[in-house]
């Protein structure tokens, strides 16, 4: 059997330049993920999701009283 680490058409690093590659962030990979399996759907449950997310951090922060009026 032979070595596949001898294989001419193979480089012999691949292995260690996938590991140094750098990672996608989440949203990044959310995106690719949504794109790949074709699940439309969910994006403005997320975008809602994201906003609601916002909206309470905000909130909590000195910026608060000013999104009384929004609402």
């Amino acid at each position: 059997m032979a070595d596949p680490t001898s294989d001419p058409s193979r480089p012999a690093d691949e292995f260690a330049r996938e590991a140094e590659r750098k990672t996608p962030g989440l949203a990044r990979e959310l995106w690719a993920w949504l794109r790949h399996n074709k699940k439309w759907w969910l994006a403005p449950l997320l975008i809602v999701l994201f906003v609601v997310g916002v909206v309470v951090v905000v909130g909590s922060t000195v910026l608060g009283p000013f999104l009384y009026p929004l609402f």
